[in-house]
């Protein structure tokens, strides 16, 4: 099958980005788009509840026959709910110039989904936080966290509203796979004609110098306007003030090694940089 942008819906305010950024995606790379979304009946009755003790004999068998029933009638609910979202996907995406997009709905957990439809996927386009997450802008979803950390493929984090990328950030460390990013992001159709900005947070050492020239001619020779720099600090502060500096409209970040960029993503801070960003993420694996 074509590898294809896969855009993960649901009920929450994230949805619309999700949509519009995968639309984009879809048109810049050229590739299928579907939309998807995951229905978990997973029930809610907690299993240390004694329904038993204090119930005549025949009374717990009919309590959990009528719990039973509402499972199955959320879970019908659930599905239908699913069905007009992913239509209203496709209707938006259609809107933004996507041709034939396609829509999926299953049953299971999000990330056991995922996972499933991994090989077939280019990119996953998710949003910030999900329908049931709580709505405070500095907490992210455990599912998210997950996907994050499972997945082995590019992940797009989007916010509520789109604006179209024309400035990108890249977070660079100097390590092999974090050169294999910069050609990636050099050569990717989705970032062509993006002015893109390259930020090394360390020391102000020879090493680092070489390793940004590197980076930025890299982008270059592929015909983007690139500049950069090196900062002192914390990874996550010095990226996000930069951001702000020069107004990034998209971070791209990778799993790198050993380096404290992908401690920032795998170890104890996983979050810490997708919390605080105003901006999509595009995480490469």
């Amino acid at each position: 099958m074509t590898e294809q942008v896969l855009a993960a819906i649901d009920g929450s305010q994230f949805s619309e980005g999700v949509c519009d950024y995968a639309a984009w995606a879809s048109l810049a790379m050229d590739a299928p788009l579907t939309f998807v979304h995951v229905v978990d009946n997973h029930s809610e009755v907690p299993e240390e509840q004694n329904l038993s003790g204090n119930l005549r004999f025949g009374a717990r068998e009919r309590l959990m026959k009528e719990l039973s029933d509402l499972d199955e009638q959320r879970a019908k609910v659930n599905r239908e709910q699913g069905k007009l979202m992913l239509e209203a996907a496709k209707e938006r995406a259609i809107e933004d110039g996507v041709s034939d997009p396609v829509t999926r709905q299953r049953n299971g957990t999000l990330v056991e989904s995922l996972l499933e439809l991994e090989k077939d996927m280019r990119l996953l386009v998710l949003g910030k936080r999900g329908e049931t997450a709580h709505q405070s802008s500095g907490h992210l979803g455990s599912n998210l966290e997950r996907v994050v950390r499972e997945l082995h493929r590019p992940i797009l984090m989007v916010p509520k509203t789109f604006k179209r990328p024309e400035k990108i950030l890249m977070a660079f460390d100097g390590s092999k796979t974090a050169r294999k990013g910069v050609e990636m992001l050099a050569r990717s159709p989705l970032f062509a004609g993006t002015e893109c900005h390259v930020l090394i947070v360390g020391a102000e050492t020879a090493e680092h110098r070489s390793e940004l020239e590197w980076a930025l001619s890299t982008l270059r020779e592929a015909g983007h306007q690139a500049e950069g720099a090196i900062r002192a600090g914390e990874v996550d502060e010095a990226l996000q003030a930069y951001e702000k500096e020069r107004s990034i409209d998209l971070l791209v970040m990778g799993a790198y090694g050993h380096s404290r960029i992908r401690h920032l993503l795998v170890g104890s801070t996983t979050t810490a940089m997708l919390r605080g960003s105003r901006i999509p993420v595009l995480i490469l694996r």
